[in-house]
């Protein structure tokens, strides 16, 4: 047991910059606190004591801000960084050094018994109200960007932002960190691809007015200009 507690501690200094010492990470962090109290909560689960399991999960949200089902299976390593809001259903499960960021949802779609909340693979990263739907896999390595929402499964190493959740890249080395100002953006990348094809048909479309002697207009799209800008590559508004 205190080898355990020991490794979550070193966990917690391994993802966090901001742990200065074991003194502050043991009291000052409710990500940890709502580990320890799961832990707790998922032996009496198991051992069919159930309101008891679902009274300490019930404690737990209170004091950490944090819902974790007693039913949920997490592995090792695992961190909640700035945890508040950040939901937990009965059947998920999480693998081994697992980061979540506060607001981070597993939820379920169905009323039906069985599972229905998302398995997650070992060293995935979700970032700050990122939302997976489900009874989907989202896998190994997986990284999933801020605000997006996953309703279908992942494939291990994957990349995935939007909503929906779409893939726009892969990795093969174990994440340690979320760069969220420097996830692809793929609703971007489709307006930057359409707005490069209209120039390609605008060019064309000269030359054979030219070749025809037939005047250009001028500034048809007045608009053209903030749009290109809006979505140029590292925009934003």
């Amino acid at each position: 047991m205190f080898k355990t507690l020991r490794e979550d501690i070193q966990t917690v200094l391994a993802k966090d910059p901001a742990a200065r010492n074991t003194l502050e990470i043991i009291f000052l962090y409710p990500g940890l606190h709502a580990l320890w109290f799961h832990r707790l909560a998922h032996f009496l689960w198991r051992h069919r004591l159930l309101f008891l399991a679902r009274l300490l999960s019930h404690f737990n949200r209170f004091l950490t801000g944090i819902e974790i089902h007693p039913g949920a299976r997490i592995g090792r390593r695992f961190f909640i960084d700035h945890g508040a809001g950040v939901v937990i259903g009965e059947t998920a499960k999480i693998g081994d050094d697992v980061l979540l960021y506060q607001g981070v949802v597993l939820g379920g779609t169905t009323l039906k018994k069985g599972k229905r909340h998302p398995t997650i693979g070992n060293n995935v990263v979700m970032g700050t109200g990122a939302v997976a739907l489900g009874a989907i896999t989202i896998g190994d390595r997986a990284c999933v960007g801020a605000g997006s929402v996953v309703i279908k499964s992942v494939p291990p190493g994957a990349t995935v932002v939007g909503i929906p959740g779409r893939t726009v890249g892969d990795h093969r080395k174990p994440l340690t960190d979320l760069e969220h100002g420097n996830l692809p953006d793929p609703v971007a990348e489709a307006v930057r691809f359409v707005l490069r094809e209209q120039d390609k048909l605008e060019a064309r479309l000269r030359i054979l007015e030219n070749a025809n002697g037939i005047a250009s207009p001028t500034d048809e799209l007045p608009e053209k200009t903030m749009i290109e800008a809006l979505f140029s590559k590292g925009g934003g508004i």
